[in-house]
């Protein structure tokens, strides 16, 4: 696994985990020595055991030496970042880097597989260069393959989905490889057949087609949220309503803040930018951008609406930074959005998050309009209203009474995740503010 971050070091582990042995290898030598010494430097639920199981039985090495680990490794998967360009098309420095790398090194017949989110035409170019390497090297005698096989995991249950995927997608150029990676991702789907084999362009299309696809029932759910406050409808009974509907299901269609994360906001701007390139123009994902950034202003505007504009001097209690639960991940988050219009207004923060104050506080300004707490009633002390942000469980069942003894009462609550029953908070003397709820 050439990349230790979170695809590489989730999909190592579960490679691993399932009786193969593995390298994770990355250029930063301090994250290796740290994996090495035992520390994990994401949070996912799970991935700690998982790796500490494996290190100690020897089948999962790190190590920032590629040479060691190709010489002893017949799958080779590239899981580098691919961040957005100002123009919004994905970086691939990184993976291009790696591949030179590979062609530079490899003394055998290796399976090259690119497993980061990558434009369609990219695993071909991975081959290209690799086999430009080969014979500047005068070893175009030595055998390799190229295929790419999409991760689909959510942050926060990353270990189970890679142990027990929805379904396996692998894009080849030949039968060989094919069986191969079917012989490796057997284990994870031994009970039914949930592994789909394609062409190398349809998988990795699939991976931004499926990204663009929840997104989108993000926004749509988003957009009709805010008419249906208008109506005085309940989104949460539409989506009772609509999900029942087995063309249309359950999944992703939570009114709430907008989407954020290291994944969708990305994958769609790199998606627009392959058709703009290609002469085509993906209306429907600019439109899923720009409702996902008018969904926050929506809320911020709820918020300085109560407080009639005037937010200067005010203290709030924000509940969750991560950009959902279960995950340290801040990358695009909501809560930075809300708690920096926040700041601009000469507000104050009290802020609680299970896992990602650490990352919070590289984010936020250290000059004391920002306290970060260590739990989540203490950021209730002094605050004129509470700000919910992301949806951690233990956020789902608190002491009201403790609440209204700490915010008093007729404090304002901002429920950005519609957690809360708005009956109950209201008939507790609160203000309740949700997303789609009248």
């Amino acid at each position: 696994m050439i990349g230790t971050g979170y695809v590489g070091l989730v999909t190592g582990a579960c490679l691993a985990e399932n009786g193969n042995d593995v390298w994770c290898v990355d250029v930063d030598k301090k994250k290796i020595d740290l994996l090495n010494e035992g520390h994990v430097p994401i949070y996912e639920p799970g991935l700690e055991e998982i790796i500490a199981r494996n290190v100690k039985e020897n089948r999962l090495r790190f190590t920032d030496d590629l040479k060691e680990a190709l010489d002893s490794s017949l799958f080779v998967f590239i899981t580098v970042g691919t961040p957005p360009k100002d123009d919004g098309s994905a970086d691939l420095s990184y993976v291009f880097n790696v591949a030179e790398q590979i062609g530079e090194l490899m003394d055998g017949y290796k399976i090259v597989v690119a497993k980061s989110t990558i434009p369609v035409g990219t695993t071909r170019k991975i081959k290209e260069i690799i086999e430009k390497k080969l014979k500047a090297r005068n070893r175009e005698d030595i055998e390799f393959d190229v295929a790419f096989c999409p991760e689909f995991l959510k942050e926060g249950a990353a270990v189970e989905d890679c142990l027990r995927p929805d379904r396996i997608v692998i894009g080849t150029e030949n039968d060989r490889t094919a069986e191969f990676l079917k012989e490796l991702f057997a284990p994870f789907v031994m009970k039914d057949q949930r592994l789909f084999t394609m062409s190398i362009e349809a998988a990795e299309m699939t991976k931004y087609a499926s990204n663009a696809m929840l997104a989108t029932r993000i926004s749509f759910m988003n957009e009709l949220s805010r008419l249906c406050e208008k109506l005085g409808v309940d989104i949460d009974e539409v989506r009772v309503g609509m999900g029942t509907d087995s063309r249309i299901g359950t999944s992703f269609l939570y009114a709430g803040l907008g989407y954020g994360g290291s994944c969708f906001p990305k994958d769609l701007k790199a998606l627009i930018h392959t058709g703009n390139q290609n002469g085509v123009e993906l209306s429907i994902l600019k439109a899923v951008e720009e409702v996902n950034k008018t969904q926050r202003l929506a809320f911020i505007e709820k918020i300085k609406g109560h407080f009639k504009g005037q937010l200067e001097g005010k203290t709030f209690a924000l509940w969750g930074l991560s950009f959902k639960p279960r995950t340290d991940d801040m990358r695009e988050a909501p809560a930075l959005t809300i708690a920096k219009a926040l700041l601009e207004g000469g507000a104050k923060i009290r802020a609680y998050d299970p896992a990602a104050i650490n990352n919070a506080k590289v984010l936020l300004p250290d000059d004391g309009r920002v306290v970060f707490c260590d739990d989540f009633y203490e950021a209730l002390e002094g605050a004129d209203g509470l700000i919910l942000a992301t949806e951690w469980p233990q956020f789902r069942r608190p002491d009201w009474d403790r609440i209204k003894k700490l915010l008093g009462a007729g404090a304002p609550i901002f429920d950005g995740r519609n957690q809360y029953s708005p009956q109950k908070v209201r008939s507790l003397g609160f203000v309740y503010y949700g997303i789609g709820r009248p």
